[in-house]
């Protein structure tokens, strides 16, 4: 640094940015914008204000913010953003059992349910390896609910880090929810907090914790995907499950 340069302090490096529009939500703002201005035209500002604000919303949904993620060994990130709605023992889903999966036994579910307004780009909780990525198509009820791991349309994804701990989660679809997008296949190296995909309108990611994992959040907590830490292995300050 030159001498007559000035150093770089904390509030003058981190600066508020707009965040990104991912471009899978490109076609939809201009799809939403050409709409709004076809009423505009032929109708009039009565009916083309309701739509622009569609249009500003639409382009929300799909915003793609910077995230910083915690780097030290043994943390679970959140996958997405939203509202932890479920902690519970659970069976692991039979995509996502078995010896090559996440075993038979029953493990901890955190049920991250996304709104229409939260972030819907999802990322990895771990650095790893993808083994499996497995969609299935179902039904599109309310995501909140706990018949929804079942019954709707979902996409199973099991990431194994280097010293072969595996980690599952699932995308699951909304109410209002029509399609999973998935950024990721197998065999594909990922490091902790990229995204692997996203969620069209409203739904919610599951996340089976390995029994040497300890909870780190709580029933009603607000998550941020690629920095909420969910989960610390051999955590010896967990906050536990939320009874």
């Amino acid at each position: 640094m030159s001498p007559f340069e000035k150093p770089v302090g904390p509030a003058e490096a981190v600066k508020w940015r707009v965040p990104d529009l991912h471009p899978e939500g490109r076609k939809y703002v201009i799809i939403a914008a050409v709409v709004a201005f076809v009423a505009w035209a032929w109708v009039g500002w009565f009916l083309a204000w309701p739509l622009i604000g569609l249009t500003l919303w639409v382009a929300l949904f799909f915003r793609d913010p910077v995230r910083v993620t915690p780097s030290a060994p043994g943390l679970i990130v959140s996958p997405a953003d939203g509202l932890v709605s479920m902690i519970e023992r659970v069976p692991v889903p039979r995509e996502l059992a078995g010896p090559n999966g996440l075993g038979d036994a029953p493990l901890i579910r955190v049920s991250v349910f996304m709104s229409v307004f939260d972030v819907h780009i999802n990322r990895t909780p771990i650095a790893g390896t993808i083994k499996q990525v497995v969609y299935i198509s179902g039904k599109f009820v309310n995501a909140e609910l706990d018949k929804a791991s079942e019954d709707n349309e979902r996409q199973h994804i099991l990431v194994e880090d280097r010293e072969g701990r595996r980690i599952g989660f699932t995308q699951i679809a909304g109410l209002l929810a029509r399609r999973i997008v998935p950024f990721v296949k197998p065999g594909d190296m990922v490091a902790v907090g990229q995204r692997i995909g996203l969620i069209r309108f409203g739904s919610r990611v599951d996340v089976y914790l390995p029994d040497d994992c300890a909870c780190q959040v709580v029933l009603g907590q607000r998550s941020v995907a690629g920095e909420t830490i969910l989960g610390r292995v051999d955590a010896t300050t967990a906050r536990g499950i939320a009874q």
